[in-house]
């Protein structure tokens, strides 16, 4: 079988792409969906208990994972079928061939990066799982290949650029004063001071349970907004203070948003007219935010020093997170608790520039 499957490698290159639907509704048709045990008699209080089931395992998973993880599988099948291979039942020593040619193509195909090819692993491993059988992603067939691949390949991580507080106020100020600068203003100053992803910006409601999408709700007070978010692990609470000038706080830039906007519920962060002059129903997409950002990058003419593509690349959503991290000059257990991570390591992440040279241990050594 692996002959065979080396002989067909660079046809399986050419082959035409299926869509992801297909692949989507061919694999769901072999998953095993939530049931009574076949020993149990079925009854109408049962039947409604397992839909409830039903509803509470599709919500386990945040709705981009379950996406990129029904992706990986189709494309995992669609390498397996062009192959002569069948995907099912699970074999380690399949997946390590598949991993094997994620990292060093024989076609045209350009070799994944070491994060991507592990993410395939653990897409592998859910699309198994739903499946009703297990992948044993520790077998030495996965586990060793992979760890070949990481010590082969691996690269020190690309980190976005901070946007620093001089930058997004040189930001804010390209926008103007009509609807969307408002709202976009807003945006930049609520993701910055709250270190919030742009995921947990669009998410936002005015009030709790508005919407059946909510990631959180917004409560203003005098002191300035407490934001309550469902995160990764649960719910947590944002607060962010007032600024120093109306120019530049968060909070009064939110406060000027919803009122022009007339936004009293649902989605706070919603699209506007083409004419600019009212707000609409329909939440904003996460991708607006980075649009956002790069042009305004530009316009504010960050990093000077480099092509106006090579800026581009350079930020991204992540950058307000960090330039908060790397900002605020503050005990970091603070900014811990702000960006909601479960360790101090994964803040120092984000601290770009902040603790560097700091310390300088030459010096206390003696020379």
């Amino acid at each position: 079988m692996l002959n065979h499957m080396q002989e067909n490698n660079d046809k399986s290159r050419t082959a035409p792409q299926d869509t992801l639907n297909d692949a989507q509704r061919g694999a769901s048709a072999q998953e095993k969906p939530i049931a009574l045990p076949a020993h149990v008699a079925g009854s109408s209080a049962l039947d409604r208990l397992v839909g409830t089931a039903r509803d509470y395992a599709s919500a386990a998973v945040a709705d981009n994972t379950l996406k990129a993880y029904a992706k990986d599988w189709a494309q995992f099948t669609r390498w397996c079928r062009m192959r002569g291979a069948d995907p099912l039942p699970p074999s380690p020593e399949l997946v390590g061939l598949y991993i094997a040619d994620l990292a060093a193509p024989q076609g045209k195909a350009p070799a994944l990066s070491v994060a991507s090819i592990a993410r395939r692993v653990s897409g592998l491993g859910w699309g198994y799982a739903q499946r009703g059988q297990p992948l044993d992603r520790k077998d030495r067939h996965i586990a060793t290949v992979l760890a070949g691949i990481r010590r082969r390949h691996a690269r020190p991580p690309v980190q976005k650029e901070a946007i620093m507080a001089d930058d997004i106020r040189a930001m804010v100020a390209t926008l103007p004063h009509d609807l969307r600068g408002l709202r976009d203003r807003a945006i930049l100053l609520i993701g910055f001071a709250g270190g919030l992803r742009r995921s947990e910006i669009i998410s936002l409601d005015v009030h709790k349970d508005d919407t059946l999408d909510s990631g959180g709700w917004v409560d203003l007070l005098d002191g300035g907004a407490l934001i309550t978010l469902r995160g990764k692990t649960g719910w947590r609470e944002v607060e962010i203070g007032r600024g120093s000038s109306d120019q530049t706080c968060p909070v009064h830039a939110l406060q000027q948003w919803l009122h022009f906007a007339k936004i009293g519920f649902g989605p706070i962060f919603t699209g506007v007219t083409r004419d600019g002059k009212r707000a609409q129903e329909t939440r904003l997409n996460d991708k607006h935010i980075a649009r956002l950002i790069k042009s305004c990058v530009l316009r504010a003419g960050l990093r000077p020093d480099l092509p106006g593509a090579e800026r581009v690349r350079l930020y991204s959503g992540h950058s307000l997170r960090a330039g908060l991290a790397s900002s605020a000059e503050v005990d970091e257990r603070h900014v811990q608790k702000q960006l909601g991570h479960a360790s101090a390591e994964m803040t120092r992440r984000y601290q770009r520039r902040r603790d560097r040279f700091r310390v300088n241990l030459t010096k206390a050594a003696g020379l």
